[in-house]
């Protein structure tokens, strides 16, 4: 206190200026309109300009938020979509006779749920991204992964109460329904453990002739994941002439290095469906 005295004693003279400086220039500004209408110019400007770094600054910590608001409301839209929903034909027939109750009865099949990426591997030959979401904010084992722009990611293999492990498709075990947009010729999607952004769809017939730069997306034979999401674009047609199938490299719809959010995807018949699928593989 003793300081901040002797400072104010020492500089006393300067600080007396400095308020009759002031207390002149509101005097002048209050008693002429000229002198008025340029400090309330000048002050503007000033008051502009600091609110205007002031909101850049504040524009620039919100950025989370905003991102996170967008994130929920793309949830939201997804959820909306058509092909979530599955129809039925409850036509029931019985000789001649047609009993229509409503032929455009619709549920809901696949529901979205955002998350944040809080890992992310990609240099491995087993990689997994980790999320922070789990089985308390509904999220399940074989749930899909994909990404903001609707590309594939991966499928849930762990889930605690919090948090979810997701295998990648960058995964040397990871195996994917999907074919081919222009022909619907189907296979699987895999990856050689080389390059990240280079996917594998492997099965493919010879008949299908694919070419560079068609576009594969997901099958419909997948329980995980909704038909026709982006897989990728062809980049190279392997032959193999001892064979009557082809390999196909496959460039990445997603970017794996820069993952931020995924979206979880729910199919609510996928344990019907595999039940279907596991007596099928029995009878065989």
């Amino acid at each position: 206190m003793k300081n901040i005295i002797g400072f104010i004693r020492q500089n006393f003279t300067f600080f007396s200026f400095l308020i009759l400086q002031i207390l002149s220039l509101v005097m002048l500004s209050s008693n002429s309109k000229s002198h008025e209408t340029f400090f309330g110019g000048w002050s503007n400007q000033v008051t502009g300009n600091i609110n205007r770094y002031y909101s850049s600054w504040t524009y620039f910590f919100s950025l989370k938020e905003t991102n996170e608001k967008l994130i929920a409301e793309n949830a939201i839209l997804r959820n909306q979509l058509a092909q979530n929903f599955v129809g039925f034909d409850t036509t029931k027939k019985l000789g001649t006779l047609i009993l229509r109750r409503d032929s455009l009865e619709k549920i809901r099949k696949f529901y979205y749920y955002p998350a944040k990426v809080v890992g992310n591997t990609f240099t491995l030959q087993k990689n997994y991204i980790v999320i922070e979401r789990g089985s308390k904010q509904g999220i399940k084992k074989d749930m899909a992964a994909i990404s903001p722009d609707g590309s594939i990611v991966g499928v849930v293999v762990e889930v605690n109460e919090n948090y979810s492990t997701i295998m990648s498709l960058l995964h040397r075990n990871s195996k994917v329904s999907a074919m081919l947009k222009r022909d619907k010729i189907a296979g699987s999607i895999e990856w050689d453990g080389a390059d990240p952004n280079i996917l594998v769809l492997k099965n493919i017939s010879k008949s299908a002739a694919p070419k560079v730069g068609d576009t594969v997306i997901t099958s419909p034979y997948s329980s995980n994941f909704p038909a026709q999401l982006m897989v990728g674009r062809v980049t190279t047609v392997i032959q193999d002439p001892a064979s009557n199938f082809l390999t196909l490299n496959v460039k990445a719809g997603t970017n794996f290095f820069n993952l931020e959010y995924v979206y979880l995807v729910e199919n609510r018949r996928m344990e019907d469906q595999n039940k279907v699928n596991i007596k099928e593989a029995g009878n065989e």
